[in-house]
């Protein structure tokens, strides 16, 4: 009788172990967080600014991994064949997750089908800049010098949002300039300070550390106001192109089938952490806002924008990929 008793609470550990264990264990894995530039760039900041405190808060350890690719098509698509688990998650931005459905007619991930969205992180500007040789002062000189020479001045290009905006921007001022595509933000950067391009289209929090130590000409940055990082730089808007706005902004997304309470938990810990002051401090002294939205007002801003930007992008006779 005490060898049949002490065999059927041998099972029932042993069957109490094996199942939760295989949870326990899923729990105590690392979250991976895509991110779909290389480190330096703008998204990359945004998973850094965020991966310390909501690792903390979700009491899950959490790594970074970027995959650099043109456009950031990489990162998402392996994001979108990723298992519903809680165990990926994305960082995606307007480029990849608005741009890039009407840049391409076959894109292997679908922003509105492949994802969960859970909050947008922070938003930022975008600058005009060139590179220090250039002799221009204003964007007025440099409408000037390409139309002057049309054809003459190469523009990097970083990712999706990068080749709407300049595609727009040389629209609008009626001046041709030849894009040279790089794989991100960090790399055109880099091409600005070494002299590779004459011009890009970068993020204020990039470009100002770079302006201010004189590796880097500014010409102009492309948000409605001033930037409260830039406030001595005029916008485009007021150097003559009425209504150009283009900017970034940064999102936090899990793969389509995540089960909701893992979405609502992981939105609850980004916010939380969004809205200390030590974070809002942070965000806005590397010209960023704070967006911290539901998951549900992410989805319809996703909604919205997508099919608007496929009509401007079809509009601005951008070539189709």
């Amino acid at each position: 009788m005490k060898h049949s008793r002490r065999a059927l609470l041998i099972t029932v550990a042993l069957a109490a172990l094996s199942a939760p264990a295989s949870a326990q264990d899923q729990s105590r894995r690392p979250i991976r967080l895509l991110v779909p530039s290389p480190p330096g760039g703008p998204s990359d900041f945004a998973a850094r600014l965020v991966t310390p405190k909501l690792s903390e808060a979700l009491g899950r350890q959490m790594i970074v991994d970027n995959r650099q690719s043109v456009n950031g098509i990489l990162a998402s698509e392996i994001a979108a064949n990723s298992p519903p688990d809680g165990n990926t998650l994305l960082i995606g931005n307007n480029g990849t997750l608005v741009m890039n459905p009407g840049l391409y007619k076959k894109l292997p991930y679908d922003p509105l089908r492949d994802f969960v969205p859970i909050t947008q992180l922070v938003s930022a500007g975008t600058a005009l800049v060139a590179t220090p040789k250039l002799p221009v002062q204003t964007f007025k000189d440099l409408v000037a010098m390409a139309r002057k020479d049309p054809g003459k001045l190469n523009i990097g290009v970083a990712g999706a949002n990068g080749a709407v905006g300049t595609e727009v921007l040389k629209q609008a001022a009626a001046i041709k300039l030849n894009n040279i595509p790089y794989k991100g933000s960090s790399p055109t950067e880099q091409a600005i300070i070494a002299g590779e391009v004459e011009l890009a289209l970068l993020s204020i929090p990039v470009v100002a550390p770079q302006v201010k130590s004189g590796r880097m000409k500014i010409l102009g940055v492309t948000t409605a106001k001033r930037s409260q990082m830039l406030p001595d730089v005029p916008t485009l808007q007021e150097q003559g192109l009425p209504g150009y706005e283009f900017g970034n902004w940064h999102g936090l997304l899990a793969p389509r089938g995540t089960p909701d309470r893992i979405v609502r938990e992981v939105h609850r810990a980004a916010v939380q952490v969004l809205r200390t002051k030590e974070m809002q401090d942070l965000v806005l002294a590397r010209g960023n806002e704070v967006i911290a939205n539901t998951p549900e007002e992410f989805a319809a801003k996703l909604k919205h924008d997508v099919p608007r930007y496929k009509k401007l992008i079809a509009e601005s006779g951008i070539e189709i990929q």
